[in-house]
């Protein structure tokens, strides 16, 4: 008996009810979440907020801004 081909968008539509009703919601929303890449340029944007900074420099300033009172 052959069946038709169903549409990548229809599996992965009716694996997400399927673990919905199996494992509820949040658990199917924690599973999912691992496979997410996320987005953006990590090494550009921190090029843009730490410029040339060392390591030595970024703790530095770290130590600086926890030493300081908050006002």
């Amino acid at each position: 008996m052959a069946r038709e081909a169903k549409s990548l968008n229809e599996i992965t539509q009716e694996a997400i009810r399927m673990l919905c009703r199996e494992i509820g919601v949040v658990n199917t929303v924690r599973f999912i979440n691992q496979f997410t890449t996320g987005f953006g340029n990590y090494t550009e944007e921190r090029k843009e907020q730490l410029g040339d900074l060392t390591l030595d420099e970024i703790v530095s300033e770290i130590k600086r801004a926890r030493a300081q009172p908050e006002s």
